[in-house]
C-alpha cells in the first residue's frame, strides 16, 4: 500500500463509518422518545434509545470535568492514531484496518459528545435480565479496531520469532 493509498484508506474507511455512526444515531433521535425500547430478539437483543454521559460503561458520567476531559481524550487518541497510522509499514494490513476502526469510533463519539454534551447509544445486547450496556457503531468500530490491533501485534510477534 502506497503512502497515498494509505491515506485514501483511512479517510474511505473513517467517512463511510462517521457517516453511518451519525444517521443511525439521527435515526434513533428522532425517531425513539428517550428510554424506549423495541425488541428485536427477544430476551437477547433489543433497538433502545440511551445516552451515556461518560466514557465507556458510564465511568465518569458525575464528575464536572467529565465533558472536557473526555472531548481532550478523544482529541489525544485522533492524533495519536494519526501517528501510528503514518508509521506504518506497506505490510500492517491489520493495523491498517484497526486504526481506522478505532479513528472512526473516537470521531463518531467525539461528534456526539461536542455536539450534545452526551454520546447516543442504541444497541442492547442481554441475557433475559443481564444486559451490556448499550452501545452504538462508533463503539462497535472501536472495539474491533482494538481486536484487530491486537491480532496483528501477536502476528508480528510470531514472524519475528520465526526470524530466529
Amino acid at each position: 500500500m502506497t503512502m497515498k493509498n494509505k491515506y485514501l484508506f483511512l479517510a474511505t474507511i473513517a467517512i463511510l463509518l462517521i457517516v453511518l455512526d451519525q444517521a443511525t444515531k439521527l435515526i434513533i433521535v428522532r425517531t425513539m422518545p428517550l428510554h424506549s425500547t423495541i425488541p428485536v430478539i427477544p430476551d437477547i437483543f433489543d433497538i433502545v434509545h440511551a445516552r451515556n454521559q461518560g466514557a465507556a460503561f458510564g465511568v465518569l458520567r458525575d464528575t464536572s470535568i467529565r465533558l472536557p476531559f473526555l472531548i481532550g481524550v478523544s482529541l489525544l487518541a485522533v492524533i495519536v492514531i494519526a501517528i501510528f497510522f503514518r508509521k506504518l509499514r506497506p505490510d500492517q494490513k491489520l493495523s491498517a484496518w484497526g486504526l481506522s476502526l478505532v479513528l472512526s469510533g473516537a470521531v463518531g463519539n467525539l461528534i456526539d459528545r461536542v455536539r450534545l454534551g452526551e454520546v447516543v447509544d442504541f444497541l442492547n445486547v442481554h441475557w433475559y435480565e443481564h444486559f451490556w450496556p448499550a452501545f452504538n457503531v462508533a463503539d462497535s468500530a472501536i472495539c474491533i479496531g482494538v481486536g484487530l490491533l491486537v491480532i496483528d501485534m501477536l502476528l508480528e510477534e510470531r514472524r519475528k520469532k520465526k526470524q530466529f
